[in-house]
């Protein structure tokens, strides 16, 4: 502990936070080499928090009073008005955003009719409606920013414009979630509000824009603002501090087996950001924020304690990521005074994103995850920065393509996470390049999730890259993979996860495992007897043993557990292993109530396959490399399918079609045991 305090110190330090460039990049290089390669904690010995953290236990009502700054001293960001801040944000930023809200002036914003609301309810889709929220926010968060970068009232009644809509919306909830008001799915009652994702966001994207612009807004008209402030209140701010009954709440569920997903983190940032923000009333803000505190209690008092986030690093942007926007908000709040950042939960949380990290924008697909995610670097930067650790900055700073900090002209982004970012801008540009973290070995053992990674060495992402989670499937977001694997060479996939497709009403609803992508029979796992794994808690791993030395990690499984009974296993022992620098070992053991040649071994590959004896040569398109699996011919037959991928979110990270590729026994033997083996094949010229 003695070598991390004093590196954390360094860390901390007036020399680092404001010295120039060069030395800034001679400390930030030194912390690196010595957290990797010098630290006396081995990069594969995970930790996990002595306890759980209870913020409403830390922080009682009583002590709120006094720690939380009132609502007129409080300046979080600069205001539209503070010249000389919003100059600090670099002109790079401020030009693509400037043409970006010039290309809105003359836009009407979209419309949001009833029968576009009504779609989900009819034939379940969601995106349609989705997509022109997507559009109406983002043309208001633009031309905020435009506004605040040139301070000549050119967008201020495109604002309103914006503005006055969304306060007209009958309901800022989406179609897919309105189901929580008693009237269920549906066109929304105006008279129940519903609390959801993003109706919190709404609150929070219109408080910032109030808290930015009201002086401007009210040469427009006074009533902009007011009117914009209650709606906050009697739409998000009244009923969150009336009601218990939200789902995401968890009032009374404190168990992991039964603890809520991100929405709890991520609907409670933002009504804590709206709290903070428009409400007036001092004794009434403590009640909000104390209340946020309570309701984020339900989902980090029974957090795994390794950090491990069972929704996968896809969703860690709105569980993990949301939690540092509450703590930071509540931080900047209290001046400094409500502070968890030295606790070793939190710094698990955060440390989750890049022990799930394989290479490039590939991660871990856990779940309802995808395959490629584009982290939030400025977020990621500043989790590093609040916990002290460089490893987490470097995977902020990997591969950053300056020209990408700026550019807003994607998907919808988030106005408080914006503004924070490009107000740090200036930190990201000139902090030094780095290369991400590529830890060699991690075991993250709680039940929830038991996720092993391995690489063929520490700091670089050539060579083999393996990733093997046991776990259950009553996950949220689950799908049914209890031992399922992935392998990567170099960075590129060869075995993979699918991940998942584009989300209609079926996602969500008791049809949920109809859909292909959440079952077993389409990861990398067996079938028995035409029986898959089933979801929920009770189907799971047992007997489950992790094993980690300088030439191998392993980690073996009883999967039985994971099937109906009626699948007939008695016992399903998998180890799936690495050794180092050379291959990939899958051993599957099992024994089954009576004969069968129905077990099926499910392998899923991006690349091109070609049989060359009992060898199967996988080819990746984008790289010379290739995989060879090996299997014993007398034991397994193969047969390889193409499947045609129609989902178009699938299709933009795997292409039009992957290729699935089946090991079925040949012999009917109630016992067996049979090895197949991934090894790198000699690059193609």
């Amino acid at each position: 502990m003695e070598y991390r305090d004093s590196m954390n110190q360094l860390l901390s330090s007036k020399l680092f936070l404001t010295g120039r460039p060069i030395m800034k990049r001679i400390i930030f290089y030194a912390l690196t080499f010595y957290t990797v390669w010098m630290s006396p904690v081995v990069a594969d010995e995970v930790g996990g928090a002595d306890e759980s953290i209870s913020l409403s236990a830390l922080f009682p009502k009583e002590a709120l009073h006094s720690l939380l700054l009132p609502k007129s001293k409080w300046q979080p960001l600069a205001r539209v008005r503070d010249r000389d801040l919003w100059k600090t944000v670099p002109q790079t930023a401020q030009e693509a955003l400037l043409k970006q809200a010039d290309s809105f002036l003359n836009k009407e914003v979209p419309s949001l009719p009833a029968t576009l609301y009504l779609e989900f309810n009819r034939n379940g889709n969601r995106s349609h409606y989705q997509n022109v929220w997507y559009d109406r926010h983002n043309m208001l968060h633009t031309l905020v920013l435009g506004e605040c970068f040139e301070d000549k009232g050119r967008y201020l009644d495109a604002i309103t414009n914006c503005l006055w809509a969304i306060c007209e919306e009958s309901s800022w909830t989406w179609p897919a979630h309105i189901d929580r008001q008693k009237a269920g799915f549906g066109l929304p009652d105006t008279t129940e509000p519903v609390v959801a994702l993003f109706s919190a966001e709404t609150a929070s994207s219109l408080a910032w824009t109030v808290y930015l612009l009201k002086d401007r807004l009210d040469t427009v008209s006074p009533l902009i603002c007011e009117r914009v402030t209650r709606e906050i209140d009697q739409r998000i701010l009244t009923p969150y501090l009336e009601r218990d009954n939200f789902g995401w709440m968890a009032f009374g569920a404190r168990t992991k087996e039964n603890r809520p997903n991100n929405w709890n983190p991520w609907i409670n940032s933002n009504v804590l950001a709206a709290a903070l923000l428009v409400e007036k009333n001092q004794d009434r803000r403590v009640e909000l924020v104390h209340k946020v505190l309570r309701c984020v209690d339900n989902w980090l008092v029974p957090h795994p304690a390794d950090g491990s986030c069972d929704e996968g690093p896809g969703y860690w942007g709105r569980a993990g990521a949301s939690l540092f926007d509450i703590l930071d908000l509540l931080f900047r709040a209290t001046d400094g005074r409500l502070d968890v950042f030295e606790k070793a939960l939190i710094k698990e949380i955060g440390q989750f994103i890049y022990r799930a990290h394989i290479a490039d924008d590939y991660f871990v697909v856990v779940g309802d995850c995808d395959a490629r995610i584009g982290i939030n670097r400025d977020l990621v930067y500043r989790y590093g920065q609040r916990i002290q650790d460089p490893l987490m900055q470097a995977l902020a700073l990997a591969d950053m393509n300056r020209a990408d900090l700026v550019d807003y002209s994607g998907g919808y982004f988030s106005l408080g996470r914006t503004l924070f970012a490009l107000f740090n801008l200036p930190n990201l540009i000139e902090a030094p390049t780095a290369t991400a973290p590529f830890l060699r070995d991690v075991w993250l053992g709680d039940p929830e999730l038991q996720l092993m990674t391995a690489r063929d060495r520490q700091g670089s992402a050539r060579g083999f890259y393996l990733a093997c989670w046991a776990g259950h499937n009553g996950q949220s977001h689950n799908h049914n993979d209890v031992g399922n694997f992935v392998i990567y060479m170099d960075g590129f996939p060869f075995i993979i996860d699918v991940g998942r497709p584009t989300y209609t009403r079926q996602t969500f609803s008791h049809d949920r495992y109809k859909i292909w992508a959440m079952q077993s029979a389409y990861h990398n796992l067996p079938t028995i007897n035409g029986f898959q794994q089933k979801d929920g808690h009770q189907y799971l791993a047992r007997d489950v043993h992790y094993r980690v030395g300088e030439g191998l990690a392993e980690l073996s499984m009883d999967i039985a557990p994971s099937y109906p009974k009626q699948a007939g296993i008695q016992a399903w022992k998998r180890q799936v292993r690495l050794v180092r620098e050379r291959a990939v070992e899958v051993r599957d053991s099992f024994q089954l109530n009576q004969k069968t040649n129905q077990v099926v071994q499910h392998l899923f590959t991006p690349c091109k396959v070609t049989q060359s004896g009992t060898t199967l040569i996988l080819s990746h398109p984008q790289t010379n490399l290739s995989l060879h699996i090996q299997y014993d011919p007398s034991v397994l037959m193969v047969k390889i399918e193409t499947m045609a991928i129609k989902d178009g979110k699938l299709k933009q990270t795997w292409g039009p079609e992957l290729q699935r590729i089946l090991l079925t026994n040949v012999s009917d033997a109630p016992q067996q045991d049979w090895t197949v083996s991934f090894k790198k094949g000699r690059e193609q010229q």
